[in-house]
């Protein structure tokens, strides 16, 4: 028999794990908050004056969610160049690609949206906001090449403005983390 210590203490439990703590991130400073504010309606704003100047609406709600990724979570993949601008470009292409194919009905919307999805995963440029592009194209029947040519100038100023906002920022994530 081995030798046990008569007046060994019995070892505590271990604490009860808290079910509410949340584990969600840690709140931006007031800092961050305002600068990311601050780039994202000097962006959409800049892209409504593009709209306006060219006579070409420019600001499409995908790229208000774009922005939110862009600048509030601007480490994701999802806000990286490739994915902003790819996942955007691809997933119209999808769109007109499914408008051609079956027409403009909102059967042929939700088709669009979710192969935007499978074409972005294949083409390694994920970027949610884009499947709506999709949709919009389906729904919309915009003029193709005009429609990707602003869609190309609305992403990279969504782009330009992540980069002088991380500029600003010097206590938040690089922007970008990678380009390609």
């Amino acid at each position: 028999m081995a030798d046990t210590p008569l007046t060994s203490v019995p070892e505590a439990p271990a604490p009860a794990p808290n079910r509410t703590a949340s584990k969600a991130p840690a709140r931006p400073t007031l800092i961050a908050v305002a600068v990311s504010t601050t780039a994202a309606v000097a962006a959409l704003t800049a892209l409504v004056a593009i709209g306006t100047v060219l006579h070409q609406p420019m600001l499409v709600p995908p790229l208000a969610a774009s922005a939110a990724l862009v600048y509030g979570a601007p480490a994701l993949p999802l806000s990286q160049p490739r994915s902003v601008v790819g996942g955007q470009l691809v997933s119209a292409a999808v769109g007109f690609l499914t408008l051609a194919a079956v027409g403009s009905s909102t059967w042929a919307a939700a088709l669009a949206g979710g192969l935007a999805l499978g074409a972005m995963m294949l083409a390694r440029t994920p970027h949610s906001p884009a499947a709506a592009t999709a949709v919009i194209v389906v729904v919309t029947q915009p003029p193709t090449l005009l429609f990707l040519a602003l869609l190309a100038l609305a992403t990279v100023v969504l782009v330009a403005v992540g980069l002088a906002r991380s500029a600003l920022d010097s206590a938040a994530p690089r922007y970008p983390v990678y380009w390609w």
